[in-house]
């Protein structure tokens, strides 16, 4: 398991991401500049832990604090010499570009990255082949700006709940599987950074990874926690649960 405790490119405290076993954690040194040098940076060394466990062809599991990150796990599959598609769960859609985003929140591009937009930043620092639209299911994004909804209406991917997932509409051969824990009802998962109301419960998200698990094409399974910082025990508890459970689903 390869653990990035980061937010875009600040430093997470030890324990804000409670898993247990072993792990190999991901913290090099960060050149001065820019947000995205750093990011690109901080890509390249998680894509080349990614690398070598897809070439030692054990299960490979990516944890961060932010699904940024899913650029690391695309790199690095590739640097293995796997193309996959992609399977995003989120809350939101990811698909904002640098011109769409009010908020300016980076997070908000994620997916939108792996789909191309603005390459100079990460995909083309990090040699990255970008991934076709139709090689996308995104998964809930109930929580959508204008933008993304007029992104999505003329876009190839394809839109999915999680309860009704059908493992027969995923894209064919290898897959990444991103699971940002703030798909999940906020009324589960207390200190979510963007909670969005309305979210299906763990359970179903639990089930649903664990259909697409099955299905034995998962090349990376890249879980994204963008959460505060531990308030209390139990909200720990919770989120130590919620990822035993995900994990978990990998070897059910």
């Amino acid at each position: 398991m390869i653990v990035v405790p980061y937010h875009q490119d600040e430093r997470l405290a030890d324990g804000q991401l409670p898993v247990t076993g072993e792990v190999e954690v991901v913290q090099p040194d960060l050149p001065d500049g820019d947000i995205w040098r750093r990011l690109a940076a901080l890509d390249d060394a998680a894509a080349d832990r990614v690398a070598a466990s897809v070439r030692a062809g054990g299960p490979t599991t990516v944890i961060s604090g932010d699904c940024l990150l899913a650029m690391a796990a695309l790199a690095g599959a590739q640097r293995a010499g796997v193309h996959p598609g992609i399977v995003w769960f989120d809350a939101h859609g990811d698909v904002h570009t640098l011109d769409t985003s009010t908020s300016g929140y980076l997070g908000g591009l994620s997916l939108r990255l792996l789909l191309g937009a603005h390459p100079e930043l990460l995909a083309g620092p990090l040699g990255v082949q970008v991934v076709a639209e139709d090689r996308v299911v995104l998964v809930d994004a109930r929580d959508l700006d204008p933008p993304e909804v007029d992104y999505l209406r003329s876009s190839s991917i394809r839109r999915s709940g999680v309860a009704e997932l059908d493992v027969a509409s995923l894209p064919d051969g290898p897959l990444i599987l991103h699971i940002d824990v703030d798909v999940t009802d906020p009324g589960e998962l207390p200190g979510l950074l963007f909670p969005a109301p309305g979210g299906p419960p763990a359970t179903q998200v639990v089930a649903a990874a664990r259909r697409i698990l099955a299905t034995g094409r998962v090349t990376v399974l890249d879980i994204a926690c963008p959460w505060h910082p531990l308030a209390d025990e139990h909200t720990h508890q919770i989120r130590a649960d919620l990822l035993r459970d995900l994990l978990g689903a990998r070897h059910a």
